[in-house]
């Protein structure tokens, strides 16, 4: 006689969502990915004028920009992964270079106010609630930015 599966109560059920998608290596790349990070956001009910909407538009132009910049092999594409639970946000941008060193948390400094560059990663400390740079299997590097969302 078989017995049938015991009701476990304090199991919760989460819904995970993700998006991932491959650009290439260039400003409309970039640009595309920012677009369609917020058209993304939108399919899974966060608004476009949200807040949540505005950090992820401004984290993904940076993380995007720096990949097709600084994280550019020629012939190689980076990619754009988006995953969504009901309490996080986690945005993760990898390209196929790995042996330029990224400051990660805590370590990006603002550059000479007279200089156009070196913002972007001092915007993703500001905005992102964690972030990391991790190494990626088997060749480059992948930052990854997690937003708490609100309740």
């Amino acid at each position: 006689m078989t017995t049938p599966p015991t009701h476990q109560p304090h199991q919760r059920i989460v819904t995970v969502r993700a998006f991932t998608q491959r650009f290439s290596s260039t400003r409309l790349g970039a640009r595309l990915a920012r677009h369609l990070a917020l058209h993304q956001l939108e399919s899974w009910g966060i608004p476009h004028s949200s807040s949540t909407s505005s950090s992820v538009a401004v984290l993904v132009a940076e993380l995007a920009a720096n990949a097709v910049t600084h994280g550019r092999v020629a012939g190689r594409d980076f990619e754009l992964r988006l995953t969504w639970t009901p309490e996080t946000l986690r945005i993760e941008v990898s390209d196929t270079r790995g042996e330029l060193r990224v400051p990660g948390p805590g370590e990006a400094s603002l550059p000479a106010p007279d200089s156009e560059t070196g913002r972007g990663l001092v915007l993703v400390e500001a905005l992102a609630d964690r972030w990391a740079v991790i190494d990626r299997v088997p060749v480059g590097k992948t930052v990854r930015v997690e937003l708490d969302l609100p309740a």
